[in-house]
């Protein structure tokens, strides 16, 4: 109960998820949730009140984890009593095109706070005695995805890390997570037919419950990079 978890993204859906989860489920009571807006963020004031009420110390930071400055003075107010084990990173953000639009702007934009983000919580905790560190990766990297050039690439990175730390001795998960069914700041553009579409392909949107239970199966394994998802094997025989 003295360690303190790290969650990047943290007051976005997903990583708001994740904090509940890892209150809930895995008795963290310290966590550290990272933003480019920190407290400001929308929703962070009621998420704190919410995890304070189950038990949990929470610190919103206002921190762009791209920026390895900005990151590595954070990670110096980490008072002792309560050091850093685990880092979940769950940041990012699109910018779909197709790969002739594709500025090296653009594939910054999605780059930074995906891969040069997980690359410096690498650098920056690779000596501390963490017992986790995990990145929300995306089945983009690994199966494509339409004019997301840029976002596959980001993500295979967070995959290749991954094994590069697993390969080394450090703890590492890259989950290379398909849709989940509640809608987050990068998908909150899919409609109905979108997801109708991704259903008949074969992979239909993971639940909360199922995304967290995979969540906790991932970190069981020994495997650096792992594919969480739903097969539909019915629409994969068909289609």
């Amino acid at each position: 109960y003295k360690s303190k978890v790290l969650v990047t993204g943290g007051t976005g859906l997903l990583g708001s998820l994740v904090a509940r989860h890892l209150v809930t489920r895995h008795g963290v009571r310290h966590l550290l949730l990272v933003g480019r807006r920190g407290p400001a963020a929308p929703g962070a004031a009621e998420l704190t009140a919410e995890l304070t009420a189950l038990g949990a110390h929470t610190t919103v930071a206002a921190c762009d984890v791209s920026d390895r400055a900005a990151l590595a003075a954070l990670l110096t107010t980490l008072p002792e009593a309560h050091p850093l084990t685990a880092v979940v990173h769950t940041a990012g953000t699109l910018d779909d095109g197709v790969i002739s639009s594709l500025t090296p702007e653009r594939m910054d934009t999605v780059l930074r706070p995906k891969a040069d983000a997980a690359l410096h919580l690498h650098h920056l905790t690779q000596d501390l005695p963490l017992s986790a560190f995990v990145l929300f990766s995306s089945a983009a990297g690994t199966f494509g995805g339409p004019g997301q050039a840029n976002y596959a690439a980001a993500n295979a990175f967070l995959d290749a890390l991954a094994q590069r730390r697993s390969a080394d001795g450090l703890p590492a998960h890259s989950l290379a997570w398909t849709l989940w069914e509640q809608r987050s700041a990068l998908t909150e553009r899919l409609d109905d037919a979108d997801t109708r579409r991704l259903a008949r392909s074969g992979m239909p949107a993971l639940t909360t419950a199922q995304g967290l239970t995979l969540f906790d199966a991932a970190l069981t394994t020994d495997e650096p990079a792992l594919v969480p998802l739903r097969l539909d094997t019915r629409r994969l025989l068909y289609t």
